[in-house]
């Protein structure tokens, strides 16, 4: 049964509050404090400063329920991405110095170990910066963009504003020049990915923000916003697509067939905060439509929580983690949630959020040693006590911690 409604949740790993409704100005000030104080007195100090790699610089971020580092290789992701956490908190809630301290350690580590020979960055480098694996997309250089334009926010330092524009630069050439990212499938079933479009409307989004606006910036979003709405929306079966054939149609194949709510969801915000930030209900309607699609398709009425795969024709999955539960998609889903509701007023999303957030920190928070767990079973048991590894870092969780503060007034 889903179990949803208990009352034994809250954002720090250690109260009992469940969520508030965002329907009360008290409920949403408490609701606010929650996430403030559950990033600054939980998942901060779980990560800072213990994995700052003293000896080697930059992030040691693979760890398990204790902190203690399981792995000592560094993603170059985690790099920008923690970076980025940790400057942007020191310009919007500091300033700190601990936390610009923090935050410089990954651009040191990117400046000396993020590049390789031939401009493009590393995806994966061993504990001293040597190169382990690079990957034929180009999103390190979308997360390392991020950061150094927050590095120049609080520094005003202009090689950083400068290498952000670059990045920015190479992974949209990268990504939408024809011909230039070696394919990822042949000319049998060429498809088209809605990750590129998404990441580049944040990134976009990002930069605009810590450098100001630009042109490129706007019509790299237009451009996007455009291609989601028209290749990737599909009402006819209420679906937010991954991947679509050159021709815009649902290819009947695994890979075709699959749908991810968590990154659909993810990219429901990232449009409405592009419809708030330019008042334009349009935007409002799409965003609110994607979440509305993917909300539908992945929660788990049976256990609740949002499944990790689902299949457009409701078929079998071929990926055996489908129906998994993972930290980040209930992340995306509790600021997309936040988001719709704030801009709507519709009691549904107040709902929704509740909801997705009283089940997450049931599941994932470690009320005995802080932060989230990254995976679950269905049912939400833990599947594994890694707190840390390639893709889970200081980011989605204290982003979404960090946003719904911002958003409920909380600083």
């Amino acid at each position: 049964m889903d179990d949803t409604h208990a009352s034994d949740v809250s954002c720090g790993a250690n109260s009992s509050l469940a969520a508030p409704s965002l329907s009360t100005a008290a409920g949403r000030q408490q609701l606010g404090s929650c996430y403030r104080d559950g990033l600054i007195n939980d998942t901060l100090p779980f990560w800072f400063p213990r994995c700052i790699d003293a000896e080697h610089g930059g992030y040691l971020h693979c760890v398990d329920r204790f902190g203690e580092v399981v792995d000592t290789d560094k993603s170059i992701w985690a790099q920008g991405r923690m970076s980025w956490m940790l400057l942007t908190m020191h310009d919007l809630w500091g300033p700190r110095a601990d936390w610009l301290e923090w935050g410089k350690v990954g651009i040191e580590f990117l400046d000396r170990h993020g590049f390789d020979r031939d401009g493009h960055m590393f995806f994966q480098v061993a504990r001293d910066g040597r190169p382990i694996r690079k990957r034929r997309y180009a999103y390190s250089e979308s997360f390392a963009a991020i950061a150094y334009a927050a590095h120049w926010k609080v520094t005003q330092q202009q090689r950083s504003a400068d290498v952000a524009r670059r990045l920015f630069d190479d992974f949209i050439d990268w990504n939408f020049t024809p011909g230039k990212m070696p394919a990822k499938y042949c000319d049998t079933r060429p498809m088209l990915g809605l990750a590129p479009r998404m990441i580049a409307i944040v990134t976009a989004q990002e930069l605009r923000a810590n450098l100001g606006d630009d042109d490129i910036f706007t019509t790299t979003i237009d451009r996007c916003i455009a291609e989601i709405r028209d290749l990737f929306v599909k009402p006819d079966v209420r679906a937010v697509m991954e991947a679509v054939a050159v021709d815009v149609s649902i290819v009947d194949h695994f890979d075709g067939r699959l749908l991810n709510p968590g990154h659909a969801i993810e990219g429901a915000w990232f449009i409405l905060r592009e419809g708030e930030y330019r008042n334009d209900p349009r935007l409002i309607r799409l965003g609110c439509e994607m979440l509305d699609f993917m909300w539908e398709r992945g929660w788990d009425d049976e256990f609740g929580g949002l499944f990790y795969y689902r299949d457009v024709f409701n078929k079998p999955i071929q990926e055996y983690w489908h129906d998994m539960k993972f930290w980040w998609p209930h992340n995306e889903a509790i600021i997309a949630t936040l988001l719709a509701y704030q801009l709507t007023g519709y009691e549904k999303y107040s709902s929704w959020h509740q909801r997705v957030h009283d089940w997450s920190y049931r599941h994932f928070a470690d009320r005995e040693h802080g932060e989230w767990f990254g995976y679950l079973h269905r049912d939400g048991r833990p599947s594994t006590s890694l707190k840390g590894n390639m893709w889970k870092s200081f980011f989605h969780f204290p982003r979404m911690q960090w946003l719904c503060a911002q958003r409920l007034a909380i600083v």
